[in-house]
């Protein structure tokens, strides 16, 4: 075994310093994960902070504590006190658990660490990039000519670059500012980016049942007195999974002269899936398309995607720097970088994307979308046949899941809410389960609080999930 010099802690990281040191994580990750022995530590915010501190501080003793054990303390405390996406109980958020091979070609990333910003900086990245982006934009505007997309560093970048775009159009144009219009379901993404690039406050659209209505965007459109118009919609609500009625919002939106930007963070990966690709139906109408493959995809933060039906729309992210891209460089055939980000320096995240693209192909991509999703309906089909739970009624959206206790429904009002919320965080603090909130109106409009459950795990199954449903129920019993 190749050992490391007392003198290597300021080593670059080359792959004979790296190796021993990537062993030692290995080993503080695994018996980490032990000592965590579930999906979440157990104890709640002050045991973690105990804990944590006791394996890594200070954290900038006056002596170095050398290579080995600074990883090793810092990545057990990590590790120990993870929240871990590849443990099937941990099911809260659209955070998925990263492939092994998407996670190796990170650290290749970070060893290489070449910036995305100059081609002198990343010659190979820069082409891998341009091979990855022209692929996923081809994925969305299979068919037309002259799609691209730019690597983001996920869904709020994404809907940023896309407003800013469209902000551009709209001003090149001369005529009044670009209008947002945008579902109550959407993320808040979309309402922050417009407020960052001084738009108009967006106009909220109705969404009665979790989508966007196209009856109340027509009459919005109708209302707003004309000018440069967004409508965004969302392939992938938050809270339920929803997709909106694309074709439909496409065709209000082109009726009165408006853009259609789709916000498919979560959903945009169905499009592997030749299956599953029709929910999306209506996507290719779009200016811009969010995708993001740190959610459906398996990737580690961050990976995030915006296509745009032709490349010629990214010119207003030109701008020329001296010291990156100068003039005379692009015309001797230097690949201009600086215009695909709103970023400067920006980690090589394609690299990762690459290697799962690539090891896994379009089909293997859809059956672990499918998986996925096939997974829900199980789910859901578990909870409907549980006596003590009950699914909010309707389809499953993507491979999202709300339910709660019928004790809830017994006691009603705050005190139905209160019980769920309790029994939420009881499985928090006892490292058992980590399942998500959501205030959603049931079949009645009354807005209730619901446990979410977002499937994300590629290998796990629905009778998998059954421990999960008796721990809710008997926290429910008990209270």
């Amino acid at each position: 075994m190749t050992e490391i010099r007392p003198d290597a802690v300021a080593d670059p990281a080359q792959p004979h310093a790296l190796r021993r040191l990537t062993e030692i994580a290995l080993d503080a990750l695994a018996e980490g994960a032990a000592a965590r022995g579930g999906p979440l530590p157990a104890g709640g915010p002050e045991q973690v902070a105990e804990r944590t501190r006791a394996l890594c501080s200070p954290v900038l003793p006056e002596e170095g504590l050398g290579a080995e054990d600074a990883l090793y303390g810092v990545a057990r405390a990590a590790a120990e006190g993870a929240a871990d996406p590849s443990d099937p109980h941990c099911v809260a958020h659209l955070h998925c658990p990263p492939l092994a091979v998407a996670a190796a070609a990170d650290l290749v990333a970070s060893a290489l660490n070449p910036s995305m910003d100059s081609w002198d900086q990343a010659p190979a990245a820069a082409v891998i990039e341009e091979d990855v982006t022209a692929a996923l934009a081809r994925l969305v505007y299979a068919g037309r000519p002259g799609p691209d997309a730019v690597v983001t560093s996920g869904g709020t970048e994404s809907n940023l670059v896309a407003l800013l775009l469209a902000r551009e159009r709209a001003r090149a144009t001369g005529a009044r500012p670009l209008q947002v219009f945008v579902g109550a379901n959407a993320h808040h993404s979309v309402r922050r980016a417009a407020w960052m690039l001084g738009l108009p406050t967006p106009v909220l659209v109705d969404c009665p049942g979790g989508r966007m209505s196209p009856a109340a965007l027509d009459r919005a459109l109708a209302e707003s007195g004309g000018g440069p118009a967004l409508v965004v919609a969302t392939a992938g609500t938050t809270d339920e999974g929803l997709i909106d009625p694309l074709p439909e919002l496409a065709d209000v939106a082109r009726t009165f002269g408006a853009e259609l930007h789709v916000d498919a963070a979560y959903g945009g990966p169905l499009l592997f899936s030749e299956r599953l690709a029709p929910r999306l139906a209506g996507i290719e109408h779009a200016v811009s398309v969010t995708y993001d493959l740190h959610k459906l995809g398996w990737q580690p933060v961050a990976a995030g995607v915006l296509a745009v039906a032709d490349a010629s729309l990214l010119e207003p992210l030109s701008l020329t720097a001296d010291y990156l891209n100068a003039d005379d460089d692009t015309e001797a055939g230097l690949p201009d970088l600086l215009g695909r980000s709103i970023r400067t320096s920006r980690r090589p995240d394609v690299l990762k994307i690459a290697a799962t693209l690539r090891a896994l192909g379009r089909r293997g991509l859809a059956r672990t979308v499918e998986h996925c999703v096939a997974t829900a309906a199980d789910f859901a089909g578990a909870v409907d046949a549980h006596p003590a739970l009950r699914r909010r009624s309707g389809e499953v959206g993507i491979s999202t899941v709300l339910f709660r206790p019928v004790a809830a429904d017994t006691l009603g009002g705050e005190a139905g809410d209160e019980l769920v919320a309790a029994v939420r965080r009881e499985l928090l603090a006892e490292g058992q389960a980590v399942l998500g909130r959501a205030l959603v109106p049931d079949d009645d409009g009354t807005t209730r609080l619901w446990l979410k459950v977002t499937l994300l795990h590629p290998q796990t199954t629905a009778d998998g999930l059954d421990t999960l449903l008796k721990l809710v129920a008997e926290r429910a019993r008990s209270r």
